[in-house]
């Protein structure tokens, strides 16, 4: 394709790793056409030669109405874009994007390192005139590709963008409820991502089903906190992309975070965990701003904390286990 041609696609998806690729594989049903962008000529040429993308999603062959591109230019016709790029390089993407008044529809989970800002905010700095919204949930990559079923949150900034968004994102196994609270799905996403991490070091360490089962209730517990503060709704940060992704996330070796963790409880270094990594877990980027940005707001995160000791390699899992298990005893809802 050369870069002069136009497509007229209805959704067009920003970043082609496995959870982008996994979008535009549900999406692309019942379209003529769905343009996926990506950063690395090899994966276009993989998706448009052998409808695979070998390098982040191996093994789920595409439809043939899924088109991958390398040109910005080309995704100008698109209706909306779900913006699928890791969150420390949103800002960039956006400011390559065609400049059109198309929702954008988060689907990265995390903080921007630098100003601390959540993906909605970075968004609204660059991009104000662009309805929001910011699709989250329980979801691995690999199913959602499988066509198993999946439910998820759609949070929108208002009733008319739901209404806009909804006809092209509900696909038979592929099912989203409305949320107004971007802040909360937001921090639901960023949030379980650094606790699926500390879940992944009880697994590495051997500590037992009771202590990731304690972790994930009491991560819950941080979550809310940290959530409420910023604005976000209980009841949110109790749906599916809260508790629903925490869930999922801290239970799976399917999920980046988990594993990262789980090589961690292990004695591995995070150094040496994220250099041989090809896909992002997000958790440990998020984690030393989500800190920074807690204790700026003097809101207590305990396991928070502790990840990022474990990812600085400043303790093991052993002292932080000893650490956790020797806090003060509270009442439970605090």
């Amino acid at each position: 394709m050369s870069g002069t041609e136009r497509h007229k696609s209805k959704i067009g998806v920003i970043g082609a790793g496995a959870w982008g690729t996994a979008l535009a594989q549900v999406l692309s049903e019942g379209q003529d056409e769905l343009l996926l962008w990506a950063r690395e000529e090899e994966v276009v040429s993989q998706i448009n030669e052998n409808h695979e993308n070998r390098a982040f999603l191996p093994g789920h062959p595409l439809r043939h109405n899924v088109r991958a591109t390398q040109s910005m230019e080309q995704m100008e016709t698109c209706e909306a874009f779900l913006i699928v790029t890791p969150a420390q390089h949103l800002r960039a993407s956006l400011e390559s994007m065609p400049k059109t008044d198309a929702p954008l529809i988060l689907c990265s989970k995390g903080m921007e390192e630098s100003t601390r800002q959540l993906m909605s905010e970075v968004v609204q700095d660059l991009r104000p005139d662009n309805p929001i919204a910011v699709l989250s949930g329980p979801t691995f990559a690999h199913e959602v590709a499988r066509g198993l079923p999946t439910a998820l949150t759609l949070a929108c900034d208002t009733q008319a963008t739901w209404e806009r968004l909804y006809p092209l994102i509900a696909k038979p196994s592929f099912r989203p409820y409305f949320s107004d609270d971007i802040i909360g799905a937001e921090i639901g996403g960023a949030v379980k991502n650094v606790l699926a991490i500390g879940c992944g070091v009880a697994e590495g360490a051997g500590l037992g089903q009771n202590a990731r089962a304690s972790l994930i209730s009491r991560g819950f517990a941080e979550m809310l906190r940290y959530g409420t503060a910023r604005g976000a709704r209980a009841e949110t940060l109790s749906g599916l992309c809260g508790l629903g992704d925490l869930v999922l996330t801290c239970s799976s070796t399917s999920s980046r975070n988990f594993s990262l963790g789980k090589g961690l409880g292990e004695g591995k270094s995070a150094e040496s965990l994220l250099s041989d990594r090809a896909t992002v877990a997000e958790g440990a980027f998020t984690a030393p701003v989500l800190q920074r940005d807690a204790t700026s707001r003097g809101i207590e995160m305990p396991i928070v904390d502790a990840v990022c000791a474990l990812l600085d390699g400043t303790t093991d899992s052993q002292t932080i286990a000893a650490q956790l298990m020797g806090r003060p005893l509270v009442a439970e809802q605090r």
